[in-house]
């Protein structure tokens, strides 16, 4: 399944630099894949199906907590590359709260409205 709100250089940079690159795209799609369909449950709206009519300010937000959600499950995968656990954690939280603030954006009625899903 091709993805469609993030690619795995973004992922990867998310996930920082002691964090292991030995993926394949397979995994990378599949943990991609993962993250957006987490938000398109989490926020009750197919994103996915509506990408490309969405305005670039809503493609860069669910891009950046799509890249977010997937870069955790890269850093949970092998936290071998990371100083000690409390650095991998550290990563862990900063991507959890950046997602979850997007997440709750996209959720809002205010946000519904400035990409026109209510009317």
């Amino acid at each position: 399944m091709a993805t469609t709100m993030a690619i795995s250089g973004g992922v990867i940079l998310k996930a920082g630099a002691n964090a292991t690159t030995a993926l394949t795209e397979a995994q990378y799609t599949a943990i991609i894949n993962q993250a957006e369909d987490y938000i398109n449950l989490a926020t009750t709206h197919n994103w996915c199906d509506d990408y490309a009519t969405l305005s670039d300010d809503i493609k860069f937000a669910l891009q950046d907590a799509t890249e977010c959600l997937a870069a955790m499950m890269m850093i949970m995968y092998d936290m071998s590359g990371f100083a000690s656990r409390l650095e991998a954690q550290t990563m862990l939280d900063v991507l959890y709260n950046r997602a979850q603030a997007i997440i709750k954006e996209l959720k809002e009625k205010d946000t519904q409205t400035f990409v026109g899903k209510v009317a």
